[in-house]
């Protein structure tokens, strides 16, 4: 104490203590952190006045002397503010004091992730008490990187769907979309994928479904198997659209965090759907006009801004492959997102009704489906096997309706002849049952028996011994 009054005895004293101090804060911006109060409410909006915040910051709202709730800024028209709740809003007084927070909006992140599940701020939902050996803090806003620095896919990923393998092969660090309307099998298809794939690490991020789908997951289709490496991020429909949103962005991170560390990560995204519906909610909450369907320009710049995140890193020793569920409302393939989504990702795989009707499972419409890195992870024998079994289904359903009803005459046209005899083994092969997995060694083999068969004189008299054969190979 003496010291410090000696220093500031004289003039010169003070003028040295100034310029110290000076020089600390030279650079700095300081802006006053000053309360704010709400003055209105409409929809999921609310606006407060007196804040100087930037979009992004996290606000706390008091409803009552002990009661609070966590706000985001979104927006903000001249001098009001706009946020929206985090979580659910209920008592939502006029004039309720709005403060900043000064944390960060961060979230823990470590190997005590596999086997766990959580909501969109990263806290568990799962009952099993905190995260353990999660020592690092993760920003929700991922690391950009350069395109042309990223390492090209030219890996397949074993996915553990015959039909998928064999068909539709996928690359490590490919992005595709699972097309789809309600109840055709999405979430089956993702939980068999989830449990057989060859990854290293499987990150699920269920976004705005229903509760009751969200335990189902979990306990049936994934089950404790799939769940021991995988990493579930879960925000019901009946959160907030704020918490949807940071979900898909914490699965998001979470499977860059991985990436990083060199491991090869599947991310399950379910569904693209909902993120894009809830950013809709907030922007038309704010006041952003309408565009195509009711859906905001801001929507079209968020899916890419999520989707490319996914991929190989700089370094070809992590990546991420990223399958995105898109909700085709009324099964129309045209629908705003599905045609955004399909024109970014790197294929599609498309998910019929009139197959799941039949009883064929998974559902996948190889006709309508396409993976466009395909080519570059498989052998030229593998890809004309695939091209070769793809004609001949794509023939029979040209003339399905004609020999439905017994109008083609058989001997008029050889391929539809030929096709017409192997489409009950093609229909076989690419079914296959919950239980069963098809690793890609045993897929591309059994798809160079099929292509050898269709070309053979294998016709539907023989499906049982062509079938054998398929799966002796």
């Amino acid at each position: 104490m003496t010291d410090l009054l000696q220093q500031f005895s004289s003039a010169a004293g003070i003028a040295a203590q100034l310029q110290k101090r000076g020089d600390k804060l030279a650079g700095q911006i300081i802006l006053p952190v000053a309360e704010g109060h709400l003055v209105r409410m409409t929809g999921l909006a609310m606006e407060a006045v007196g804040l100087n915040v930037a979009i992004g910051t996290r606000c706390r709202v008091q409803i009552s002397s002990s009661e609070t709730i966590e706000a985001e800024v979104v927006g903000f028209p001249d001098d009001r503010v706009f946020l929206m709740a985090v979580e659910k809003v209920q008592g939502i007084r006029p004039g309720a004091i709005v403060t900043p927070l000064a944390r960060s909006d961060d979230v823990p992140a470590g190997y005590g992730l596999l086997g766990r599940v959580v909501d969109g701020a990263g806290r568990v939902l799962d009952g099993f008490g905190k995260l353990q050996h999660c020592p690092e803090r993760l920003s929700l806003n991922g690391s950009v990187i350069n395109p042309l620095q990223r390492k090209p896919v030219h890996e397949p990923l074993d996915v553990g769907v015959r039909a998928i393998n064999a068909s539709l092969s996928v690359g490590k660090g490919q992005r595709l979309g699972l097309f789809a309307g309600s109840g055709v099998g999405k979430s089956m298809l993702l939980g068999m994928m989830t449990k057989y794939t060859s990854a290293d690490v499987v990150v699920v991020g269920l976004i705005g479904e229903r509760g009751r789908e969200v335990k189902e997951f979990i306990e049936q289709v994934l089950g404790e198997d799939g769940l021991r490496r995988a990493v579930v991020v879960a925000s019901p429909a009946d959160d907030a659209p704020l918490m949807r949103l940071r979900a898909a962005r914490l699965a998001t991170r979470y499977a860059e965090y991985f990436r990083d560390q060199g491991k090869s990560v599947l991310l399950l995204m379910d569904s693209l759907t909902r993120y894009a519906q809830a950013q809709r909610e907030i922007a038309l909450a704010i006041g952003e006009p309408p565009a195509t369907k009711g859906y905001p320009p801001s929507v079209f710049s968020q899916i890419p801004q999520l989707v490319e995140r996914a991929g190989n890193d700089a370094t070809g020793k992590g990546a991420i492959t990223a399958i995105y569920t898109v909700l085709t409302e009324g099964d129309d393939l045209q629908d705003p997102v599905a045609d955004a989504a399909r024109a970014i990702l790197d294929g599609h795989i498309v998910l019929s009704r009139q197959l799941a009707d039949e009883g064929h499972y998974p559902a996948i419409d190889i006709e309508a489906s396409i993976s466009r890195v395909m080519p570059n992870v498989i052998s030229a024998e593998h890809l004309k096997a695939a091209q070769l079994i793809k004609r001949f289904y794509s023939r029979y359903q040209q003339n399905r309706d004609l020999i439905a009803v017994g109008a083609y005459a058989p001997g008029s046209d050889p391929e539809t002849d030929r096709a017409v005899q192997v489409n009950p083994v093609i229909r076989a092969f690419l079914q296959q049952p919950l239980d069963e997995k098809h690793d890609f060694a045993t897929s591309r083999a059994q798809l160079f028996a099929l292509a050898r068969a269709a070309q053979g004189e294998s016709g539907a008299a023989n499906e049982n011994r062509v079938m054998q054969a398929i799966n002796r190979s």
